[in-house]
């Protein structure tokens, strides 16, 4: 995945494990990373602002987020974020600051199947 040397990058956060959180349509928090010439030259942590699944996309869109690292997402995640025109790396676990120095080091590997079934449930 090709980066620009100036951009935002969020990571779902579990800020009681200092973690990626794991569902992203259900996440509280995220750590957001400013990238200036290539480098993390800012983190802050924000919460959600109130909205979820759906909403979440266009909230992170209006934050000027371009790429999302995050856990498992159901489909109508993924549709929301594809239409907001924000990258995903999905699959991803453990600490989100060793995420975004992966992902900016051009290692940080997407796992396509990461998704949510919501075991059986229907979505509609």
């Amino acid at each position: 995945m090709v980066y620009s040397i100036n951009m935002k990058i969020a990571a779902t956060y579990d800020i009681l494990t200092n973690s990626i959180f794991q569902h992203f349509g259900k996440t509280e928090h995220f750590k957001v990373y400013t990238i200036e010439a290539g480098k993390v030259t800012k983190t802050e942590v924000i919460d959600n602002g109130g909205f979820g699944h759906h909403d979440l996309a266009t909230y992170l869109k209006s934050l000027g987020i371009e790429t999302l690292i995050l856990g498992n997402r159901g489909q109508g995640a993924i549709d929301a974020l594809n239409n907001a025109g924000i990258n995903q790396l999905a699959g991803i676990t453990g600490s989100p600051d060793e995420a975004v120095a992966a992902f900016l080091a051009g290692t940080l590997q997407d796992d396509p199947n990461a998704q949510c079934n919501h075991h059986g449930e229907h979505h509609h």
